[in-house]
């Protein structure tokens, strides 16, 4: 090393704090990262399957992390290292990285040059406790963690909701995954404390606190998603074809059910879905009573299941057990769906007990189930 390295060594590690992903990075680079950022997974309470048709979300981030460091590191090419993934992606900017997870990094730090930053090879590591393939927003806390770190470690000067907006293009441009933006503003712009309702056409927003002394739990089937693509693709279409046929841009213009109603039964029980989940969603956002609250998912869950058909056997059982529960309020599945995981909300002080609960009645069914939030200490 060098005598100039060596004190630029010195310097980034009086300046930057000693956090474990600081201490990982030292392990894989040799050397103390110069920026750091998180971002959160998250959950929707209630809104699945709106976004698509310019509806209303509630989602509220999870307590768990994506975390990203990095420094400048003067070479020719990046370095990407990612904790539950093998070996390092080694790529320039002129040339996409050829593996899937580094193409959500590679598109935010080009998008982050067409903005006008100066990016020069970087190290990069990532590790994440937001847990994969469950709908819980991984990929888009991986791209806001991103480009939070490109912010604190460059004159790159972007607010939360322009990190949002820059996240979806990354996904869209660079990784080729047709997705909306609302996973992105809540992992950019929610917390854990409040929910935060959205509209997906305007992209206003605002604060909604969660009904007092509740908690949110989440569960994981164990039912992979493995159809959720063309499932959720297959619904997109019949979506848009009721929409079609009642002669609106989109199901968020249909203002009363009675025109729904006459629709053939796969666009009348789709359309139906998307336009009740988008007033309990309205309906959600003014309660302030956890009951109230908890009934709303409950009914979003049947809609889920019985008009959207978007549930399986397994979440409908789960889903089921969480809703006999005295400490849970409501439960429904939350994701795509087609697998994946179930959201509660809970009495807090029950929370760890009906999650130990649900899921030995799970096991007994014969079924794997996990916790997934709050995580285990």
């Amino acid at each position: 090393m060098s005598h100039v390295a060596w004190e630029a060594e010195v310097q980034a590690r009086a300046e930057h704090p000693r956090t474990p992903c600081a201490r990982e990075f030292e392990q894989v680079f040799h050397g103390w990262p110069q920026a750091e950022a998180q971002a959160p997974g998250r959950v929707n309470l209630l809104g699945e399957h709106t976004c698509d048709h310019e509806g209303f979300v509630l989602p509220v981030a999870i307590p768990q992390q994506t975390r990203v460091a990095m420094r400048r590191n003067g070479r020719s090419h990046f370095r990407l290292y990612a904790a539950n993934l093998p070996g390092t992606v080694e790529f320039t900017l002129e040339e996409d990285p050829g593996q899937h997870f580094a193409s959500y990094v590679y598109g935010c730090l080009r998008l982050a040059r067409e903005e006008g930053a100066e990016v020069p090879p970087l190290d990069i590591h990532v590790g994440s406790e937001v847990p994969t393939g469950m709908g819980l927003a991984s990929r888009a806390a991986l791209e806001v963690a991103t480009l939070r770190c490109l912010r604190e470690l460059l004159p790159f000067a972007v607010d939360d909701e322009r990190i949002a907006q820059l996240a979806q293009q990354a996904e869209i441009q660079y990784a080729g995954e047709r997705c909306g933006i609302l996973d992105k503003i809540a992992s950019s712009l929610g917390g854990t404390d409040e929910a935060l309702l959205v509209d997906a056409r305007s992209l206003e927003r605002r604060a909604v606190p969660l009904p007092t002394g509740s908690q949110v739990l989440v569960l994981d089937s164990g039912v992979p998603r493995s159809q959720a693509t063309s499932g959720c693709g297959q619904r997109r279409l019949e979506c848009e074809e009721a929409a079609r046929l009642l002669g609106v841009p989109s199901l968020r213009d249909v203002e009363h059910l009675e025109p729904i109603e006459a629709l053939p039964e796969i666009p009348k029980r789709r359309a139906r879905h998307v336009f009740t989940e988008n007033a309990r969603v309205l309906r959600a956002a003014a309660c302030k009573d956890a009951r109230a609250f908890g009934e709303l998912m409950n009914a979003s869950h049947a809609s889920l299941r019985d008009d959207f058909e978007a549930s399986t056997p397994e979440l409908d059982l789960l889903v089921g057990l969480l809703q006999r529960q005295p400490g849970v309020y409501g439960a429904r599945l939350t994701g795509p769906g087609f697998g994946g995981a179930c959201v509660a909300l809970c009495e807090a002080q029950a929370v760890h007990q009906v999650a130990q609960e649900v899921l030995a009645q799970y096991r007994q069914k014969g079924h794997a189930g996990r916790l997934l939030v709050p995580a285990m200490a």
